[in-house]
Order: structure tokens, then sequence, then C-alpha cells
């Protein structure tokens, strides 16, 4: 039958792709509880900033990990107005938190999550991989998910037509 050797051969290609996004995806479902996989976020002593960039800039400086020497380390500058924090992510992926009112370092930790989201979504391996894998992957799930269901009512299709024969004949 056609639709079971398209859902055995899809199943097949997108096999690997597929535990890569369905592995990565369940960490990232998890990174709130795990401090392993992304920092959990510390409060500062006050929800109104005093510090400026500049100081930002030079307390993460100070952390020896984070490798930040000028603003062409940093990836990115997570304000947390509510939480009185500045996370500073350096481009080796450590994440400095940084009270902004007192300029103390509340926290120093390894971030894995921004590799485990660029494992899932497959611009990890390559730039063009998230188009030429990841999302013919989708798709082609997309493809099994029609067919399963196909195949899961067929035998309940193939019940009815026998009953209705038998009580029209």
């Amino acid at each position: 039958m056609w639709s079971r050797r398209i859902h055995r051969w899809i199943s097949v290609a997108i096999a690997v792709p597929l535990l890569i996004v369905v592995c990565t995806g369940t960490l990232l479902l998890l990174k709130k509880q795990s401090d392993w996989i992304q920092p959990s976020t510390r409060s500062g002593s006050s929800t109104s900033p005093n510090i400026t960039f500049d100081q930002i800039l030079s307390i993460a400086s100070g952390v020896e990990r984070s490798s930040v020497q000028s603003w062409s380390d940093v990836d990115r500058l997570d304000v947390r107005p509510d939480h009185g924090i500045v996370k500073v992510r350096a481009k080796n992926r450590w994440e400095i938190q940084i009270d902004t009112t007192t300029g103390e370092v509340l926290q120093v930790a390894y971030r894995r999550s921004d590799l485990i989201e660029s494992i899932h979504d497959g611009s990890w391996f390559h730039d063009d991989a998230k188009l030429a894998v990841f999302l013919p992957t989708a798709l082609l799930l997309l493809v099994l998910w029609f067919s399963g269901l196909y195949l899961f009512w067929l035998p309940y299709q193939v019940r009815i037509s026998r009953r209705r024969r038998k009580i029209a004949g």
C-alpha cells in the first residue's frame, strides 16, 4: 500500500534530525527547572537601576571566566528591572548577573540553553541547515502525521464498509 511505504521511508529519512529536535526540545522545556541548562535568575537589591553601561562593562570585565574585555565580547544584555538585575551574556556563553543598584556580581554561570537552541533549530550545524534539513524534516513530519492518521483510520473504515455491505446485502 502506498501510504505504508511513504510512511516507512519518510520515517527513515527524518529519523536523525527528528531525534535531534526531540532531544533538544525536551532539554529546552526543562531549562527553567535546571540551572545546568540555564542559570536561574537572581534578584537584585532594588528595582531602580543606578549603574551605567560603562559600569556594567567594567564589572563584567572583572569576571575572568567571561573573557569580556570590550563590548565586542558581549553577545547581549538582558535587563530585568523587576528583578533589579542585568544579565551580561558573553560570546563564550558565560552569563554574569549584576545587581543594577549596587553593581554586585550576583552569579556567574555557564549558559547552555542558547547552544541547545541552536542545535534544536539546526543553525549550529551550518547556517543553511535550518532551511535545507530541519524545515524539510518538519514538513515531512507533517506528512507522516497525516499518513499515520490515515493508516490509523483505514481499519475502521474497512470495518464500517463491511458492516454496511452486510446490512445492505
